[in-house]
């Protein structure tokens, strides 16, 4: 079961969808149709699928043992996040807040500028956080 905090925060993301397309198991978070979060259980536990910049997302993986590469996912542009506990909420919540932005960033550029307009940059791209 995902913890509560983090689906709230996944949701609380500007246009944030919650759908189920492949069963009860799995919820994906969408913004725009666009996948930024897919929440599942792996090896017994709450785990969350982010994407991340190619770098980085080597870089957590080496630094935080709770990072793999991404589980059925581009293993180059996608992390496996285990909500063990060992994470800081506030680490989850900028890596969530990385996978939006870099999904917004990939949007045609009319839904972009479209959730830029009604929610501004500062909310849509986390910054001054």
């Amino acid at each position: 079961m995902l913890d509560i905090a983090v689906k709230q925060y996944l949701l609380s993301k500007p246009e944030a969808v919650e759908e189920y397309p492949f069963g009860p198991d799995a919820m994906v978070i969408k913004v725009q149709q666009k996948v930024f979060a897919l929440c599942l259980v792996r090896q017994g536990q709450s785990a969350i699928n982010l994407k991340c910049d190619p770098e980085e997302a080597r870089q957590l993986r080496d630094i935080f043992s709770a990072v793999s590469a991404g589980y059925h996912m581009n293993k180059r542009h996608w992390n496996t996040v285990l909500l063990d506990g060992s994470l800081p909420m506030g680490e989850i919540e900028r890596m969530i807040d990385n996978s939006y932005s870099l999904v917004v960033k990939g949007l045609r550029k009319a839904d972009r500028e479209g959730l830029e307009v009604r929610h501004g940059c500062q909310l849509i791209y986390a910054l001054n956080k």
